[in-house]
């Protein structure tokens, strides 16, 4: 038979292992998360810069005149 220090010792063990597992759990949750929200900002200022550029280049080119050399426009 088991004495009730060894059962409260089983019990506070297994919480304990529990508590950890959760925990674990837990930041790999907030960690994919983190992970996600910094790629998704990343790609974001990512699409201004770009933008930026691409606005840029126009300005430029309008100022050089070559943007209606199109004859289609």
């Amino acid at each position: 038979m088991v004495g009730k220090f060894e059962r409260n010792k089983d019990i506070a063990q297994e919480m304990a292992e529990s508590a950890a597992t959760r925990v674990g759990a837990i930041a790999g949750i907030i960690t994919g998360a983190v992970r996600d929200v910094t790629r998704e900002v990343g790609g974001w200022i990512t699409d201004g810069i770009e933008m930026r550029e691409a606005a840029r280049k126009a300005r430029s080119d309008d100022e050089r005149g070559t943007a209606g050399s199109n004859p289609t426009e």
